[in-house]
């Protein structure tokens, strides 16, 4: 989805065992929720995971739906994924890919990709749910300027953990000695776990930077508890573990290797240099992005007003 000129994420005091907590700004999209938790002004990334948006959960009335027109990306994979709905996904490659619950869509723009994100006109003969995250995750220096492609893995393609308490389907990248079928730029993982009240999730000792987002439920960590639409991101090297309240908890784990440097960001661009940016904006302005093959007709134009440019480190 495209990017919001809003408000940072507030980021309130930590309490002991956690680097940084994170309660995202909700805002209204066309009468559908968004939430946003990645960037925030105290924290650009968890990983290589420079955005984070939760939507919904939400209902479109009959005849209504979603419809994110074609727009463009560089720098970056996108995922989305979700819980509830129903997503049609078409770019600039030819893709058009239905989007499902559990299902993982990662598309990289590298160079430059157009897409949109609308909800099917079959699927809107009667009222439908929407909720699921959409998360950017920004490529290496080294990946940057690759060529753009989309991979879709359904929900049984993807490792499938379920013991004591705890289903967790590993969505992408490597952790709790699992690897998911999705070819990523650089070491990372990102994981859907549910669990039952009082079940224990481990946070992955093999990666540097870890997070943890609240979807449902709430869960405690070193002795502090942490309600739904909460992201945690943790210092590295502590050995943790999230523990389910007595309502259970569902969570979407997340992180890996630190970036190669920090990025900076233009609406729906992210870029290691400002100049990387305005070629992009100058691109899209002119039409020198490739359409969106049966969804030519209409896009989305480059923001005129302003829109920060910024790039942000890792705290100290």
């Amino acid at each position: 989805m495209s990017t919001l000129d809003e408000e940072d994420p507030v980021c309130p005091p930590a309490p002991p065992g956690i680097e940084t907590v994170i309660i995202p700004r909700a805002h209204d999209v066309g009468g559908f929720e968004v939430r946003r938790a990645l960037p925030a002004r105290e924290r650009q990334m968890v990983g290589p995971f420079i955005f984070f948006d939760q939507m919904g959960p939400g209902e479109f009335l009959t005849g209504k739906g979603l419809d994110v027109r074609p727009h463009p990306h560089i720098g970056l994979s996108t995922v989305t994924y979700l819980f509830e709905g129903e997503i049609l996904h078409r770019d600039s490659l030819g893709t058009a890919q239905p989007i499902r619950p559990g299902a993982v869509n990662w598309m990289t723009a590298g160079r430059g990709i157009v897409h949109s994100e609308r909800t099917d006109p079959a699927q809107r003969d009667r009222p439908r749910r929407m909720f699921g995250i959409q998360s950017w995750v920004a490529l290496p220096k080294s990946a940057e300027d690759s060529a753009p492609a989309f991979a879709h893995h359904d929900a049984a393609a993807l490792p499938l953990v379920e013991e004591n308490g705890l289903r967790m389907r590993l969505v992408a990248g490597e952790g709790w000695g699992l690897k998911a079928p999705v070819a990523v730029s650089s070491p990372l993982f990102y994981a859907d776990a549910v669990l039952a009240p009082g079940a224990r999730l481990p946070l992955p000792a093999e990666h540097e930077e870890r997070g943890a987002y609240v979807v449902q439920g709430s869960v405690e960590v070193a002795g502090t508890r942490f309600e739904a639409e909460r992201m945690l991101v943790f210092r590295a090297g502590d050995a943790l573990a999230l523990t389910a309240g007595p309502e259970g908890a569902r969570l979407l784990m997340l992180g890996g290797a630190a970036m190669d440097g920090p990025r900076y960001l233009y609406w729906n661009f992210v870029a290691s240099s400002r100049e990387r940016l305005e070629q992009a904006k100058a691109e899209w302005k002119d039409g020198r992005f490739p359409k969106v093959p049966g969804d030519e007709k209409e896009f989305i134009p480059l923001p005129e007003g302003r829109v920060t440019v910024r790039a942000a480190t890792r705290p100290d």
